[in-house]
């Protein structure tokens, strides 16, 4: 049975927003899994572009592991296929709740935006990591094909995200907390960016000219995390910055705002753990 878009909505903001609620923690021997849950509050726009923004306060899960192939961390959930010291390869995942049109003044009388869900190879490149292995930079190459969450799921094209990738585990002089830093370009093919930013000539107003989205530059996006583990608990945050000067959709009338900060917090408790421990390089 189709769940409605409300659930749907709930449902893909928890799932995306579980990855940024994992714990942090040095590289070293870690706990198999870790579970807990706790509260988060974001603030993000409706879509990249848009100049409305939804703001969400919801309970969200607490989950790590550190399998041989499954793991769930900082990084998100992924499956690891080959691991060598300069070059990962994994499963890159992404999701994004709905938004219905009667609440974006932008979209008024279009077609409501479903919930996605993207899924495809990542290749990471080391470029250095620390000899405690608890520090590094890196290139990640995530290449997602994405669909929509709906009773009868429709593809929507393909998305490019490099990006590279800083985290310090321990910063100097902030005994047990943690930063991570990922900057980069996003692309998309044609199919990807109709679905945000076309105005097919039904919907044209004379505030909205029809107009056809064409493949290509996406935008530069930016994120600074920092986050901290106590030892029943922990606690983190985010901002990220998008500007989307350039970007190949940029004079779409539904692009409202070409510059914007999103930001989040969350707070878990952990209140189970394996008994079994792990090595855990980074």
């Amino acid at each position: 049975m189709a769940m409605s878009k409300k659930l749907r909505k709930g449902a893909l903001a928890v799932l995306g927003l579980a990855a940024v609620a994992s714990g942090v923690q040095a590289a070293g021997d870690q706990p198999l899994w870790e579970i807990g849950a706790g509260l988060a509050a974001f603030s993000f726009p409706s879509y990249r572009g848009s100049d409305q923004t939804h703001n969400f306060l919801m309970p969200v899960p607490h989950f790590t592991y550190h399998g041989d192939f499954l793991k769930a961390d900082r990084q998100g959930i992924r499956g690891s296929f080959f691991d060598s010291d300069r070059l990962d390869l994994t499963v890159s995942l992404a999701l994004a709740p709905p938004v219905s049109s009667d609440d974006i003044t932008a979209r008024a009388g279009m077609p409501d935006l479903e919930g996605t869900f993207e899924i495809g190879p990542q290749m990471d490149v080391t470029f250095w990591r620390s000899e405690n292995r608890a520090r590094f930079v890196k290139l990640l190459l995530p290449l997602r094909a994405a669909v929509t969450v709906e009773g009868s799921p429709k593809t929507i094209g393909w998305v490019f995200h490099p990006k590279l990738n800083m985290d310090i585990t321990d910063i100097p002089g902030m005994g047990g907390w943690n930063l991570g830093m990922l900057a980069g370009p996003l692309f998309g093919d044609k199919r990807q960016h109709a679905y945000y930013y076309t105005v097919a000539p039904q919907y044209a107003t004379a505030d909205r000219p029809a107009y056809e989205a064409k493949a290509g530059y996406a935008g530069m996006q930016y994120l600074v995390a920092l986050s901290k583990r106590f030892s029943k608990y922990w606690v983190g945050g985010f901002v990220r910055y998008d500007n989307l000067s350039g970007a190949t959709f940029e004079d779409s009338p539904l692009v409202r705002q070409k510059d914007y900060f999103a930001a989040g917090v969350a707070f878990t408790w952990v209140f189970g753990e394996s008994s079994t421990r792990v090595k855990v390089d980074d």
